[in-house]
Order: C-alpha cells, then sequence, then structure tokens
C-alpha cells in the first residue's frame, strides 16, 4: 500500500480534507499581516523629552546625562544611544534579542521616575517613551495646510485631534508631528533698553514667572471660615504680556513692550513643513509591528471625513505619502501571477492528455496546494 491509495480508497473523506485545507487557506489569507518587506522586530525603547527653548548642550548636560545615568543601570542594554537637539533630547535602548520588550518597557518607566528628581524643574512634563522599530517606515503622511491659520494653530489642531484619534487605530505604532510647534509667545529683549532702565534678564525672567503663576488671588474671612480667591489670569497670548509690569523707574512702570518685542510664535523656530510650496504641518504615521499596512491605511482613511468635520472649515487635510498603494499594486501583482500560472499548468496538461478527467486532477490540486499553504504561513507567523 502506497500513499496515494490511502486517499483513494477515501474518495469521501478526501474530499473533506481537501476542502477543509482549501477553507483554513482561504480563511487564512484574509488575516496575513501586508508589508512591503519582512517584519523584523528589534527590542529598541526609545526616550524623549521636551523642553521649549533648551539649547542642545542644555538639553544634553541638565536632561539626557541624568536619564542615561539611569536608564544604562537596566539590565540587559547592549546599546544606548542618545541626541539632543533645541528643546529635545532622544534616547534609543536596544536590548538583547531575548529580552522581552514589554518587561523592558516596565524597566524604563521605572528608571523615567527614579530620574525625574535629578531632571530640571523647567521640565514641563515627565519624559515619554515608547516602542520603537528602527526599521519601520512611515505608511501614510498627512499635510494640514490653510490660508487663514499659522502653522502654530495647524500644529495645535493636530496634536489635539489627530494625533490622538490616530494612535486609537489598531496597527498603528505612532505618530509623529512635523512642520512646526506648539503654539507660544515669544519674548526677544532689547539690550539697548534693558541698559537704559537698568533691567536685568533675572528680573524679566521673575516677571514673566509671576505672571504665569497659578495661585490664589487672596481670601477674605466670614467668622470663623476663610474663603480663598482664585481667577486665571494666566497670559496665553502676546497681547496680555505687552503691559506686564517689569520693573519701577522714577515712579514710572517700565511695561515688557518697552524693553522687548512680545510676538505670538511657537515654541521652536527651527521647524518647517512644506506642501506644493505652502506651510504645512505634517502627520507622520508609523506602523505597529506585524501591521497589515492596507487594513492600517483604509481604516485611517475612513476615519478622514470625521475628522474634517471636527476640524476648522479653514484647514485643508492632504494625503501627502500613501505607501499602501505600491504594497497593493505588488499584491495585485502577485495575484495575478499565481492565477496565470494555474492556467498555464492546467493548460499544458490539457494540451498533452486531451483529457478532461486527467485535467481535472492538477486543476484542483494546484490551486488547493497554493491556498492551502497560507493556513501554515498565518499560523507560523
Amino acid at each position: 500500500m502506497n500513499l496515494s491509495s490511502i486517499f483513494v480508497n477515501r474518495p469521501v473523506a478526501t474530499t473533506l480534507l481537501t476542502l477543509g485545507i482549501a477553507l483554513s487557506g482561504a480563511l487564512a489569507f484574509f488575516r496575513l499581516p501586508v508589508a512591503p518587506l519582512p517584519q523584523i522586530s528589534f527590542p529598541t525603547i526609545q526616550v524623549q523629552a521636551r523642553m521649549a527653548g533648551a539649547s542642545p548642550d542644555t538639553m544634553a548636560a541638565t536632561v539626557a546625562e541624568p536619564l542615561e545615568r539611569h536608564l544604562g543601570t537596566i539590565a540587559d542594554v547592549t546599546e544606548m544611544t542618545s541626541q539632543s537637539g533645541v528643546g529635545v533630547t532622544r534616547i534609543t535602548l536596544q536590548f538583547g534579542l531575548d529580552r522581552n520588550v514589554d518587561g523592558a518597557a516596565r524597566d524604563v518607566e521605572a528608571a523615567i521616575q527614579a530620574a525625574r528628581a535629578d531632571l530640571p524643574v523647567s521640565l514641563r512634563a515627565n519624559p515619554t517613551y515608547e516602542k520603537f522599530n528602527p526599521a519601520d517606515a512611515p505608511i501614510m503622511v498627512l499635510a494640514l495646510t490653510s490660508d487663514t491659520l499659522t502653522p502654530g494653530q495647524l500644529y495645535d489642531s493636530a496634536d489635539t485631534v489627530l494625533e490622538q484619534q490616530f494612535s486609537q487605530v489598531d496597527g498603528v505604532g505612532n505618530v509623529e508631528l512635523g512642520g512646526s510647534a506648539l503654539p507660544a509667545v515669544r519674548v526677544e529683549l532689547q539690550p539697548g533698553p534693558l541698559n537704559k532702565y537698568g533691567i536685568g534678564l533675572e528680573d524679566v525672567r521673575a516677571a514673566l514667572a509671576a505672571a504665569n503663576a497659578n495661585a490664589p488671588k487672596g481670601y477674605f474671612n466670614v467668622g470663623p471660615q476663610r474663603y480663598q480667591i482664585y481667577t486665571n489670569d494666566q497670559a496665553t497670548v502676546a497681547a496680555q504680556y505687552r503691559d506686564l509690569v517689569v520693573a519701577y523707574r522714577n515712579g514710572q512702570a517700565v511695561r515688557l513692550s518697552d524693553v522687548a518685542q512680545v510676538d505670538n510664535s511657537v515654541e521652536n523656530l527651527q521647524n518647517a513643513g512644506l506642501l506644493n510650496g505652502k506651510r504645512a504641518v505634517l502627520v507622520i504615521v508609523h506602523p505597529s509591528p506585524s501591521a497589515n499596512v492596507i487594513k492600517t491605511v483604509d481604516q485611517l482613511r475612513a476615519m478622514l471625513p470625521g475628522l474634517r468635520a471636527a476640524l476648522p472649515p479653514s484647514i485643508h487635510i492632504t494625503i501627502a505619502m500613501d505607501r499602501s498603494q505600491s504594497i497593493r499594486a505588488a499584491l495585485t501583482d502577485t495575484e495575478r501571477t499565481l492565477f496565470i500560472a494555474v492556467l498555464l499548468v492546467v493548460g499544458v496538461v490539457f494540451v498533452f492528455l486531451r483529457s478532461g478527467r486527467a485535467t481535472l486532477i492538477p486543476g484542483l490540486a494546484v490551486p488547493v496546494s497554493i491556498i492551502g499553504t497560507f493556513g501554515p504561513m498565518y499560523l507560523l507567523g
């Protein structure tokens, strides 16, 4: 008895087995991840800290160094690199290939909390971290443009609406913003008037800090009870800062506008994004490991009408880059090639054998064998 006779003598079982293989392969085909390149997952985590206006040297000395000191104590760190720029520090940690990235992320979180006491108080928010794969490339880039809004306002809308919504989509690993920065008030001091009034830089800094102090403005007593008075008088735009009193000279108030130029601007001026020669803010979407790129892009596209409605009407959203287009073309070409190959096999068999029954065997065996491979591919990842 040979192997073939087992299936020849049991036609019902053979038919059911063939249908089962074809059905399992067909179901697995729609669940297979689709990506332009093989997914190689490195246990890598990137830590990022921002401090608006700080120079690269300041970021390296006051932010990067304390973080590196605490992150360096984590076990199984094979490589640690840091990069400091204007107002930002990025530290990339690469672990051993056998290290579980989720466990490494918990260690990184603990190290960041331990380093918080050594970081400057002007660091407004704790450093953040994310699982990072240096081999990942963006799958979609959106550009936000407007004829009336400033780049800072565009960036603020992208940060509060698009980034938050896209980060919740299944298959999205990371969302980056570029082309501008969050809105801010920029104060450019003028040495001449400062010297004329005898005002130092520390005087200006103290006045600006006092203008943004979130503290009770006073209190009043009613019998045995005391009531504190709160009001939100924090300055948020340039016009509110210009009349700020910096000092008094000869009984006269010296206002901030007398010694500085105060303008509405952004936190970091060293950013620029262009779309067809027009200023734009870019939303860069990266995939998560093993994500189906086509499915993820389809979900992002389906969200765009609702997001356009949530943004101001003057903001225009343009898809600047869609990486799924090349993947769709390659996938379509592969499917067409497989279909042509099956037809050629069946056609050659029919030409030489001149038998419909003999042609039916490869006509069923070849497609089932191809479709059946999708099942093990899905199970093996």
